[in-house]
């Protein structure tokens, strides 16, 4: 059990810190259908493709494992 939580706290900080490099290559959160808007001065962003796409990715590999 301790194992389990090791490896998947290992897998959340190696995506956290490859996250932004791999962000700025991919594309990701500027796909077509991801919304971006400002409204009175504040930013907001609605990555609603992005999402699908990587919840896509994860189910795929779920499978194949």
């Amino acid at each position: 059990m301790l194992k389990w939580i090791v490896v998947i706290m290992l897998v959340v900080l190696l995506t956290g810190l490859i996250q932004p490099g791999a962000a700025a290559r991919l594309r990701l959160g500027r796909l077509p259908g991801d919304v971006a808007f400002r409204f009175r001065g504040r930013a907001y962003h609605f990555p609603f493709t992005t999402t699908v796409v990587l919840s896509l990715l994860a189910w795929l590999i779920m499978r194949s494992i």
